[in-house]
Order: structure tokens, then C-alpha cells, then sequence
């Protein structure tokens, strides 16, 4: 049985990439800040509550998962916050800034490098997966968030730094790059994003599902590319084509 980590695992993203990990008979150690998780989930599941900012809270992660399965070879890096205010850019505040790149920066590169460091000691060619959600926003700009696309393109960058660096172990480092996702972060933006989508922004003309994610996450932890590493698959509708 396959060990699995994921972070952000209470969200709408996270919850579904446990889902489908769980269904496909692994075993997942969730990690999210919330005091539980919003259901039960079938499986071999197992809960920390943990902030993915703070050193103490990803070690205690990785450790809890080798103290009960000896080994990780999966991370499903998913967690990451919005700013609590979106303001422009000439307006953006540096605690706004620290608080969004802390978590969805800072934290998946320094909980990535446990796992990696974790995983190279795993016995067999496969050493481990890992997997990482950025956004659209790494390469699109949204100046009332500028802190968030900044975020974003920064694990972007992690994911070609990791995939260059763990090759020589066996281990792939590929990321998903969601578009529009109905999930509680867009909300706020529904009825914008709702008029978007109808006036053409996307070629498939929906909001993408937590399940969208989900699925492109499982063809990349599976083990079913071992020849693809530092990719990134836009899982978005069609966004990111260029159209007249």
C-alpha cells in the first residue's frame, strides 16, 4: 500500500484529492489547519492539524506519517490562501504579502524538501511522487492580488527546481495548474467569474470541480508517467489558449 501526504486536505481541492487517493487504495495522512475535517472519508485515513507555515507543524507532519508507514511516496502539496483583502498593487501591504507566500510558498517549498529528503531513503527504484497545485494566477496578473500570482509562480518554480534536483533518485516533480475552481476561495468572485465564463473566457464553458483537480493529480502520483517530471498540466477549461 502506497503512503500518501496532503496538504490543505479540509478544502474543497484537497478533501477531493484524498477522496480519489483513498478509492485507489492508498493510504493518506491529511494535513490542514481546520479542527477536523468536514466528513469522514472512506479508507485508510489519517488527520493532522497542523500549519503548513510553521517548521514545528511539517515535521510533525512527515514524522507522524514514517512512525506509522515507514515510508512516504506520495505529496499532494495542495494548501494555499488567498489574501484576507484584495488590494492593488500599489496598495499592497507587506503582511499581506508575508502571510500568503509563508503558506503557499515558503511553506510547500520547506515541507517539500522534508518529503524529498524522506523519500530518497525509500527502498526500490520508484522512490515517490510528488505533486503540486499552483494556479493560472502563476502566470496570469490579478493586480488587487498581485501577493497570490507571486505565490503561485513561486511553486511553479519549486516544482522545476525539485524535478531537476530528486531525477537522479527516481522521484517525479510535476505540478497542476488549476483555472477557475469552484471551491470557498472563489465565493467572494462568483458572480464575476459566473458572467466571465458565459461572455466566452473558456472554451469549455463551466466552472471547473475539485474532482477536475483530483483526477489530474492521481494520473500524476500514480505512477502511471514515470517519464514526465517538471511538467505542469493546466487543468482550466482551455484558459490558457491564446485565441483571435
Amino acid at each position: 500500500m502506497k503512503t500518501a501526504l496532503v496538504t490543505g486536505a479540509a478544502g474543497g481541492i484537497g478533501f477531493a484529492v484524498c477522496e480519489i487517493l483513498l478509492k485507489n487504495g492508498m493510504a493518506v495522512v491529511g494535513m490542514d489547519i481546520a479542527p477536523e475535517m468536514p466528513r469522514a472519508l472512506p479508507g485508510e485515513f489519517t488527520y493532522y492539524r497542523g500549519d503548513l507555515s510553521k517548521s514545528e507543524s511539517r515535521k510533525g507532519f512527515v514524522e507522524l506519517a514514517l512512525e506509522k508507514y515507514k515510508r512516504i511516496d506520495i505529496l499532494v502539496n495542495v494548501a494555499g490562501v488567498a489574501p484576507k483583502v484584495r488590494n492593488d498593487l500599489l496598495s499592497m501591504s507587506e503582511e499581506s504579502f508575508d502571510f500568503v507566500m509563508n503558506i503557499n510558498t515558503k511553506g510547500t517549498l520547506f515541507l517539500t524538501q522534508e518529503v524529498a529528503n524522506a523519500m530518497i531513503k525509500n527502498d526500490g527504484s520508484e522512490k515517490g511522487s510528488i505533486v503540486n497545485i499552483s494556479s493560472m494566477s502563476g502566470y496570469t496578473s490579478s493586480t488587487n492580488r498581485g501577493e497570490y500570482c507571486i505565490s503561485k509562480a513561486g511553486v511553479s518554480m519549486i516544482t522545476a527546481l525539485f524535478a531537476d534536483r530528486l531525477a537522479e533518485y527516481g522521484i517525479t516533480v510535476n505540478e497542476v495548474r488549476p483555472g477557475i475552481i469552484a471551491t470557498a476561495m472563489t465565493e467572494k468572485v462568483k458572480e464575476k467569474y459566473d458572467n466571465l465564463i458565459e461572455n466566452g473566457l473558456l472554451p469549455i464553458k463551466r466552472w471547473g470541480t475539485p474532482s477536475d483537480i483530483a483526477k489530474a493529480v492521481y494520473a500524476l502520483a500514480s505512477g502511471a508517467l514515470p517519464y514526465v517530471t517538471g511538467q505542469s498540466i493546466d487543468v482550466d477549461g482551455g484558459f490558457h489558449i491564446r485565441r483571435l
